[in-house]
């Protein structure tokens, strides 16, 4: 039946479907974990690095993380080349809004406006749908700290914890049970840590194939991001049971 209507993103199929959007989102499907945690002191993000092959030169910055503001940063799952026109974009639309304002874009205002570009491609003909899902975590005076969740259709939400990428569902019902209202940020890393140790298709957690990132606040009131090392990962790892010390070693 989908095969009249998914040639073009502005036909709805009978059944009120948009088939090429649903195309885009099982994309995201077959790409690298992501899960963001809302602690009552900030908010944490942790994506998984898909090792596609041994030869492959590590990335030196991170692959999943990406700072948009000093107040919001994201973690993406799907095609990286459509997440990198839609980092700039919100770097851009940040920075503008500073310049007129004086003063950080509120964090909801930012997401709506990258979501209505994203919006915008699956309505007009000759457009492709970005393949790309993004977790949003940062802080702002009205909210405090906030998590996002938006998708190739436009459509965005606030969540207090979520998984975006492969085996989501398998992650979200995993956090669904374990999270709990006034996890920290240590415990909200833990569970993140533990979650995507079970859900992940590889055998082993290594701090190779991990990323994380905070967002906090200093007791100066700044607002702080930090993706945390690779020697850092490691302990991590090792502390919440997910990783064997004599592995560290080996």
């Amino acid at each position: 039946m989908s095969r009249r209507y998914d040639s073009r993103t502005t036909i709805f199929s009978p059944e009120g479907r948009l088939y090429q959007v649903e195309y885009a989102m099982e994309a995201i499907g077959n790409a690298g974990s992501a899960i963001g945690i809302l602690a009552t002191d900030g908010v944490v993000l942790v994506g998984e690095k898909k090792v596609t092959s041994k030869l492959l030169q590590t990335s030196k910055s991170t692959e999943k993380m990406y700072k948009i503001d000093d107040h919001l940063a994201c973690a993406v799952a799907g095609i990286m080349s459509d997440a990198n026109i839609l980092i700039n974009t919100a770097r851009v639309q940040a920075q503008r809004y500073t310049f007129a304002y004086q003063e950080p874009m509120p964090v909801e205002q930012l997401v709506q406006s990258l979501c209505d570009t994203k919006q915008g491609y699956t309505q007009f003909g000759g457009l492709r749908p970005f393949g790309v899902s993004f977790l949003f975590a940062g802080w702002d005076s009205n909210f405090g700290f906030q998590l996002y969740m938006s998708d190739p259709s436009g459509n965005y939400s606030g969540w207090k914890a979520a998984a975006i990428g492969a085996n989501n569902q398998a992650a979200q019902s995993m956090l669904k049970q374990d999270y709990k209202e006034d996890v920290d940020r240590e415990e909200a890393v833990q569970l993140a840590l533990k979650v995507l140790s079970k859900t992940m298709d590889s055998t082993s957690l290594t701090a190779d194939k991990l990323e994380l990132a905070e967002i906090f606040l200093l007791p100066s009131g700044e607002v702080k991001y930090q993706v945390c090392s690779s020697e850092g990962l490691t302990k991590l790892l090792v502390k919440s049971g997910v990783t064997q010390p004599s592995a560290e070693s080996a």
